[in-house]
């Protein structure tokens, strides 16, 4: 297809709401399936290093990414890059909500979350992918609603008519509904076998719920899995969590800059992988 130029892609990020631009942190590696106890280096902010949520002091991974480690070994994505902070009240937090409403969906909503993943694939994909250990992805999947709403989900009715990638269903064992990692909550299609995926999610709150889809990926027999958030969750009104929306300001969106952005990864032209992922318009 004919790549959109760069002015386009101006004017799509200029439409978008204010985000709160996700934090990094360098951090002293720990072994895979630690339970946190790595420590970030000195005078680095305390965010952690699989959800860029907050954390303990002197922790490199959250309760739940540490649990997540010790539950799910060998199973869990191989990348989790969340896009912004959705914070509690703030605009994103509401598109998040609004645009999958069952009774209503919002259509600026729909809009605005549409052109934040897009945008951000274009921006940061070859970040995301080079984090994960692959290429590009060759399949696509996106985490099931836990409350096994029925029919597509509405991330994937959103980006089905623009990415081209082959789509690995996922579904929710019946009664496997938690809010903890369940290796066997989704079982997946098996076209995923020997693939690299990009798995899609609106919001991150614990990682269960992804982090369960990544693993019925791998059991299934993917390669490697790579975890999108459009929005990693926090309240202001949980302590630690308080903290670290305290530092943090909104703006607009910024294509230079991502969790795990790499000086050169960004792509302006019509070899980008980002392109070969796009469907013809």
């Amino acid at each position: 297809m004919c790549a959109p130029n760069t002015e386009s892609w101006d004017i799509v990020r200029s439409a978008l709401p204010a985000v709160y631009p996700v934090e990094t942190n360098p951090v002293r590696p720990s072994p895979p399936g630690s339970p946190g106890a790595a420590s970030t280096l000195p005078g680095s902010p305390a965010v952690c290093l699989i959800c860029r949520g907050p954390v303990r002091p002197g922790h490199a991974r959250c309760y739940q990414c540490g649990r997540h480690g010790l539950l799910g070994p060998g199973l869990l994505a191989d990348a989790v890059v969340p896009i912004c902070y959705a914070v509690k009240g703030t605009a994103l937090a509401r598109d998040l909500w609004r645009y999958k409403s069952w009774r209503t969906p919002s259509a600026s909503a729909r809009a605005a979350v549409l052109a934040l993943l897009l945008s951000f694939l274009h921006d940061h994909g070859p970040c995301v992918w080079r984090q994960a250990g692959m290429a590009a992805p060759s399949r696509l999947a996106v985490v099931p609603t836990g409350c096994g709403r029925p029919g597509p989900h509405p991330l994937l009715q959103l980006t089905s008519p623009y990415l081209r990638l082959p789509l690995t269903r996922l579904a929710m064992w019946p009664g496997r509904q938690g809010r903890h990692l369940d290796i066997q909550r989704f079982y997946a299609e098996r076209t995923v076998a020997r693939a690299d995926v990009l798995l899609i999610d609106d919001t991150w709150v614990s990682g269960a719920s992804a982090q369960s889809a990544a693993a019925a990926l791998k059991l299934a027999g993917a390669r490697r899995v790579a975890i999108v958030v459009l929005g990693r969750h926090l309240d202001p009104a949980s302590p630690r969590a308080g903290q670290l929306v305290a530092r943090l300001r909104p703006g607009p969106y910024d294509p230079a800059k991502c969790a795990v952005h790499l000086s050169g990864c960004r792509l302006f032209n019509p070899d980008n992988l980002f392109y070969r992922m796009l469907k013809e318009k």
